[in-house]
């Protein structure tokens, strides 16, 4: 029962999970602003608010595959994994490689992430089973 509520609902939770994932992305930095504003110690993130990008990341993986799975565009299947695997990696550079790529980088594939979930659920869906088969 819950895959299948998950297969009908991916587009949604993917969309919502991406722009709560650029919502996180830009609260980040005046959360510790406003922080380092009124103490002087600790500046960095706590490990829980670091680990909610991965929470995103699965999240949207598993948004991506079911609705991939029942998506009858290709491109939009390909621009959706393209999408998650750049956000994964720009998410992974923020970490372990601060400063080569911009934080800002990280809401191109969030956003495109969301444009293609939205795109998708409206008019890409498969109208049967058959055409749903890889």
């Amino acid at each position: 029962m819950i895959g299948f509520q998950l297969q009908r609902k991916s587009d949604f939770l993917g969309a919502a999970a991406s722009g709560l994932c650029m919502i996180h992305c830009m609260a980040t930095p005046l959360i510790f602003i406003s922080k380092a504003c009124t103490a002087t110690c600790c500046s960095s993130a706590p490990l829980w608010w670091q680990l909610v990008d991965y929470l995103f990341l699965v999240i949207s993986f598993v948004a991506i595959y079911y609705a991939s799975k029942h998506s009858s565009n290709n491109y939009v299947k390909i621009g959706l994994y393209t999408s998650w695997v750049l956000l994964l990696g720009t998410i992974l550079c923020e970490r372990f490689l601060p400063g080569v790529v911009p934080a800002s980088v990280v809401y191109i594939p969030a956003l495109f992430i969301v444009i293609l979930h939205i795109y998708n659920h409206k008019y890409c869906k498969c109208a049967d089973e058959a055409c749903c088969v890889n």
